[in-house]
């Protein structure tokens, strides 16, 4: 089965990841989603103040 999804490996302090999951949790997200949420609003600010980064 072929997915278009990455995956990759994060180490992180498990308080950290605790802290994490609850703020997901409190968003109804699970941490994978609040990741990928927060990730996409950090890369939109950053094109705001740098200009579109080009997938190659």
């Amino acid at each position: 089965m072929k997915t278009d999804t990455a995956k990759f490996t994060l180490r992180t302090d498990p308080d950290l990841l605790k802290k994490f999951h609850f703020v997901a949790d409190y968003n109804g997200r699970s941490a994978n989603r609040e990741l990928e949420v927060l990730m996409k609003k950090h890369i939109f600010e950053f094109e705001n103040v740098h200009g579109k980064i080009t997938s190659e």
